[in-house]
C-alpha cells in the first residue's frame, strides 16, 4: 500500500471538511471543472447510471457533495429512491432530501438499499475500514457499491507546478507538497481496503490528458485548496500567483499544459 501523506489528518478533519472545505460547492466545483479539458471525455454520471442498470429500490450517494451524480440518477432512473448524504450542511445546499449522514456510522437499516455510491469520499474518512463495513451492511442481498477515486500517479503535473511555484516563492530549488486528497485511498490501495467486506471488486479504469492553453483552469483547482491554505507550509497565495506565472511561460511556450490524469469507478459485490 502507498504511504499515508503528511497531511493525513487535514483531510479527515470532520470540522473543517464541513466548514472550509465543503462548506459551500465552490471548491468541488473547481476542482470538477478542470475535467472539461480532458481527453478523452468520460461520463461519470453515466458510467454510475449504466453500472446500476439492475438495482432497484433505495440508492444513497454518501458524500454526495454538491448532487452532481444524485442529479443524474434521478433524472435517468427515476424509478430509484435516491438518498443524497454528506457530513456538510452547507454543501447540501438546495438538493431535495438530502439529510448529514457520516459514513462511519449511515442511519441506514441493514440490507436496506439496492445500491450505494462513494465516489471520491473515502480518502476524507478517518476509519475506512469502519467505513467499508458499513457500506457492504446497508445493502440487500445481490446490492453493489460503487465507489471512485484516483490513482498514486494521477496529475503529478500539478504536484510537480505547486512545488517548483513554492520553492520561488521560498528562494529554494523545491517547496514543500500540497495537501493531496487521494493519497489517503488511491486506486492502487482500494482494493485491498474495499476486499474486507467486497469479495467482488471490478475496476473501471478512466486515464485521460488535461489540455489547457490558458492558466486559469489550473490556477482554480490549486485554489480550490484553500482550506487548506495555512497547513501548506508556504505562503498560499504567493504560490497560486507564481504558479500562474510558471503556467503563463510554458503556455507561451508550447502552446499547451498537460496534466495526465488516471481515475477509476470501482463496483463492489460484498462476500457471499
Amino acid at each position: 500500500m502507498t504511504t499515508q501523506p503528511i497531511h493525513d489528518h487535514l483531510v479527515t478533519d470532520r470540522s473543517l471538511l464541513s466548514t472550509k472545505a465543503y462548506g459551500t460547492g465552490q471548491h468541488l466545483a473547481a476542482r470538477q471543472s478542470l475535467y472539461q479539458w480532458q481527453t478523452p471525455s468520460h461520463d461519470l454520471p453515466g458510467i454510475v447510471v449504466g453500472e446500476l442498470a439492475d438495482v432497484r429500490g433505495v440508492v444513497a450517494d454518501v458524500g454526495c457533495g454538491n448532487g452532481k451524480f444524485v442529479s443524474r440518477v434521478r433524472d435517468d432512473r427515476p424509478d430509484l429512491n435516491v438518498l443524497p448524504m454528506d457530513v456538510s450542511y452547507g454543501i447540501l445546499g438546495a438538493i431535495p432530501g438530502a439529510v448529514v449522514a457520516d459514513v462511519q456510522q449511515l442511519p441506514i437499516a441493514d440490507g436496506s438499499l439496492g445500491a450505494v455510491l462513494a465516489l471520491h469520499m473515502l480518502y476524507h474518512v478517518e476509519d475506512q475500514a469502519q467505513a467499508v463495513r458499513e457500506l457492504g451492511r446497508v445493502l440487500a442481498p445481490g446490492g453493489i457499491a460503487i465507489v471512485s477515486t484516483n490513482s498514486q500517479a494521477d496529475k503529478r503535473e500539478l504536484e510537480h507546478l505547486w512545488r517548483q511555484a513554492a520553492g520561488d516563492v521560498l528562494g529554494v530549488q523545491e517547496g514543500p507538497a500540497r495537501v493531496q486528497l487521494s493519497a489517503r485511498f488511491t486506486l492502487e490501495d482500494a482494493p485491498a481496503i474495499l476486499g474486507t467486506v467486497f469479495g467482488e471488486i471490478r475496476t473501471i479504469l478512466l486515464p485521460g490528458v488535461i489540455e489547457v492553453t490558458e492558466a486559469e483552469p489550473v490556477v482554480a483547482h490549486l485554489a480550490s485548496y484553500e482550506a487548506w491554505a495555512d497547513k501548506m507550509g508556504v505562503p498560499f497565495r504567493e504560490t497560486i500567483e507564481r504558479a500562474r506565472e510558471r503556467l503563463d511561460e510554458v503556455i507561451r511556450a508550447e502552446g499547451v499544459f498537460r496534466v495526465t490524469c488516471l481515475g477509476g469507478i470501482l463496483v463492489c459485490r460484498p462476500h457471499r
